[in-house]
């Protein structure tokens, strides 16, 4: 795969992805944060076939989408060559201590040694949350630890 980054001046910056099949797939950056998906003609590389505008907030949705599957494996390949890594999906109850708290309050990492690096909310995924980021009864929180780490993250989402 070759990813080709071209500065466009006074508008960004152009990246363009050559797919295993030879498809290529640009994203340019303006200056003002709007993202253009751009898809450009099998036959004819330097014609755009479709062009999709995405505002900023836009543009990280997709990213997340993209991105959240890549951490996934990521993690998956950590947790085979790391013995002792785990990763765990632990749901925030209704009635948790936490319902309608920041992650910041657990003090999770601080307390347990391991790490809250996504949480799933109505299927859309929120990697490497901030500490301000306010649980809400439903969500899906991925912990990355030891056994014993993800056991006491557990442990303190349900009881405080």
């Amino acid at each position: 795969m070759d990813v080709e980054r071209t500065a466009l001046p006074g508008i960004g910056l152009q990246h363009v992805l050559t797919t295993g099949r030879g498809r290529q797939i640009g994203v340019i950056s303006h200056r003002n944060g709007r993202r253009d998906l751009v898809v450009y003609d099998k036959e004819d590389p330097d014609t755009c076939v479709v062009t999709v505008a995405l505002s900023a907030e836009e543009a990280n949705a997709i990213a997340e989408f993209l991105g959240t599957a890549r951490i996934v494996e990521h993690l998956a390949e950590l947790q085979r060559q790391v013995e002792g890594l785990v990763t765990e999906q632990l749901a925030i109850a209704p009635g948790s201590p936490y319902d309608g708290r920041p992650l910041g309050d657990t003090q999770a990492r601080t307390r347990s040694g391991a790490s809250i690096v996504a949480v799933v909310r109505s299927g859309q995924v929120h990697a490497s949350p901030r500490p301000d980021f306010v649980f809400a009864a439903g969500d899906t929180v991925v912990v990355v630890g030891t056994g014993e780490g993800t056991a006491a993250v557990a442990q303190i989402l349900a009881d405080g």
